[in-house]
């Protein structure tokens, strides 16, 4: 009995000693934070997502001009103390490749926003997966329905459809009493199957009359059989809500046949190929975009000047200013809040207001949706866009 309390005495004696030895050992206490993100030195790394090959590459080639022009101007104070660094893919216009990339951007790369695509359908599949990973995508070119509300992570500093192509068809009708109109959607491109819908709804609202609805899909080359059933209306215009390659080829069938009428349409139509194929037939052609460099801000004169010095006397369009706007916007909310975790700083970008961008006065709504000012409605003239109007819209 007294062997086993000896013993025990002893058990305790011991393990009181270690406890002793451990808690004099730690007179640093244990933290109780991780390091914040403002602490750390490696970059913030921004993923690029569009096409730079294949039929929309003008559309990411651009974008990434303007991306680029925004991280030199970044990275000469940088942001939160830590330089911008651009992660580039090419998508080449493909839903697939897009997903992947999407993917990678995010697990593999690390980035903590991703500038793109600057195209409807490609973003919605992107921003589904960028939304579900809690990372920032804002889109420079996505003009379509149903892609902010994907969730709270997507944003766009577009231009809306909603919002332009009603301006347009309000001075297409109003003032220059085009009334007979002949509508052409590509029915397999999700950016003219929702335009269309806009389009025709402010046809009617602004008293004008879809005469004929054709369709076609994106890659026809052939489009006789729609012109000729299109010719025999006698439209007063041609409103093609797809984009610029099969516009141009559109149009050169409907000279061929003699129709006069003028095409009008959304930002898709803007790309040198629509002169380059088109030639004269595209001429007077109309369509409506969120810039011009005709007319500049001090802001926007500033930017041109800029882009010309870097790019061989280049004008940037409509897709490098508003790529440029969507970095500098990312990195404007990311000094707000102090913090490159995107859970933080979508909050502050989603509170934009008024944000004095180079493609326009920018707020985001409630909804993260934008409301830009001015509507620019572009003229082909001499083989060239050319300012014809600027719209003023309401910023609510």
């Amino acid at each position: 009995m007294f062997r086993k309390k000896t013993k025990s005495l002893v058990a305790l004696s011991l393990l009181l000693s270690a406890l002793i030895v451990v808690s004099g050992c730690g007179n640093k206490p244990a933290p109780t934070t991780t390091p914040s993100a403002t602490d750390s030195k490696e970059p913030i790394k921004i993923g690029f997502l569009g096409a730079k090959t294949g039929d929309v590459a003008i559309y990411g080639l651009n974008t990434l001009k303007g991306l680029n022009m925004a991280i030199a101007e970044l990275n000469k104070d940088g942001v939160l103390g830590r330089q911008v660094q651009l992660v580039e893919e090419d998508n080449a216009g493909q839903k697939d490749q897009a997903i992947n990339i999407t993917n990678k951007l995010i697990s593999q790369d690390k980035v903590v926003a991703i500038i793109g695509d600057p195209t409807t359908g490609i973003t919605r599949v992107a921003g589904s997966i960028a939304n579900t990973k809690k990372t920032v995508i804002i889109s420079a070119g996505a003009t379509g329905t149903n892609v902010v509300e994907i969730g709270p992570y997507v944003f766009r500093d577009t231009l809306l459809d909603t919002i332009a192509a009603p301006a347009t068809m309000k001075y297409v009708i109003q003032e220059k009493n085009w009334k007979n109109v002949a509508l052409i959607t590509s029915k397999n491109n999700d950016y003219s199957v929702s335009l269309s819908k806009i389009f025709s709804d402010a046809i009617v609202a602004n008293g004008g009359k879809v005469a004929i609805e054709e369709f076609i899909q994106d890659k026809d080359t052939d489009f006789s059989g729609q012109i000729t059933k299109i010719k025999a209306v006698n439209p007063d215009v041609i409103v093609f809500s797809g984009y610029y390659t099969e516009g141009a080829l559109i149009m050169k069938k409907a000279r061929e046949v003699g129709i006069k009428a003028v095409m009008v349409g959304g930002d898709g139509l803007q790309g040198d190929d629509l002169m380059k194929i088109g030639g004269d037939a595209v001429e007077g052609s109309i369509s409506y975009a969120g810039f011009s460099p005709e007319q500049p801000t001090p802001n926007t004169e500033k930017f041109i000047n800029a882009y010309k010095a870097k790019y061989n006397n280049e004008l940037p369009d409509l897709f490098a200013a508003q790529g440029y706007d969507a970095l500098m916007l990312v990195a404007k909310a990311i000094k707000d809040a102090t913090s490159a975790e995107p859970e933080k700083f979508k909050d502050t970008l989603a509170a934009t207001k008024n944000y004095d961008g180079v493609s326009g006065t920018i707020s985001f709504q409630a909804s993260r949706e934008p409301i830009k000012t001015p509507v620019y409605l572009l003229e082909v003239k001499g083989g060239k866009f050319a300012l014809l109007k600027k719209v003023p819209i309401e910023m609510k």
